[in-house]
């Protein structure tokens, strides 16, 4: 590794906006340990993949671990493991909760502990999370509430996190997508999604993936939630 090489952990990286993110940082040379329940090995020897499901704190330990054994430090972490699901809030059941929780928060606070701690160390380190625009900006007929307690928590957190960590040399932003044309969302939702939004279009897996190169690339800016969802926060 050179000394501008960044090493970055990404979660949920297997597929749409976590694979893209992968690429964006392996397109600036940076080493990358990818994390997915489902992630296959990698011929990119800048590239260690380690399957498990993020939500177990054994699974966060391996990431960390791994990455640290392979190259040496932990410069940035993209918590983007998550998942939606969409039902009129008294119909959810208790393993809706309980997988929207362990994707969406729990998964966030068991690795973002240990990536913190290693960045405490070097006295510098970056946390960006993907959260959802939708978090915090609900629409009637849209089905938003697991993701408003979830999503939305990590959107607090980054805050609390931005302040706490501020003087240690560690930076925390967020960013909020829109509705991203990704393996979340069928095709043939696509016509009725780009309603939600006031550029009436879907936004683009690497339009995320910018957002998160330009906050790790901004050393002013912590403690931010930049929404990227073609205007769906600022109104209809």
């Amino acid at each position: 590794m050179s000394t501008s090489q960044r090493v970055v952990v990404v979660t949920g990286a297997s597929q749409g906006i976590g694979a893209a993110i992968v690429q964006a940082f392996r397109k600036l040379d940076h080493v990358v340990v990818a994390t997915s329940r489902l992630i296959e090995p990698s011929d990119d020897a800048n590239v260690l993949t380690v399957a498990g499901d993020i939500g177990n704190p054994a699974t966060a330990q391996r990431v960390i671990t791994e990455g640290l054994a392979r190259f040496g430090r932990i410069d940035t972490l993209v918590n983007n493991a998550g998942i939606y699901v969409g039902k009129p809030f008294t119909e959810h059941t208790l393993d809706d909760y309980a997988a929207v929780v362990n994707a969406n928060m729990t998964g966030f606070f068991y690795i973002t502990q240990l990536a913190i701690v290693e960045m405490e160390k070097q006295s510098s380190g970056h946390v960006v999370s993907v959260t959802a625009s939708i978090a915090d900006t609900a629409y009637s007929g849209v089905y938003s509430v697991l993701a408003a307690l979830t999503k939305g928590g990590v959107n607090a957190a980054t805050k609390s996190l931005a302040i706490e960590y501020a003087r240690k040399g560690i930076r925390v932003n967020a960013v909020a997508p829109g509705i991203i044309k990704s393996p979340m969302h069928p095709p043939e939702a696509h016509n009725a999604l780009r309603a939600l939004n006031p550029l009436k279009r879907l936004g683009e897996v690497s339009d995320i993936a910018e957002a998160i190169l330009y906050l790790d690339a901004a050393p002013f800016i912590t403690g931010e939630i930049l929404h990227v969802d073609g205007g769906q926060s600022a109104g209809r």
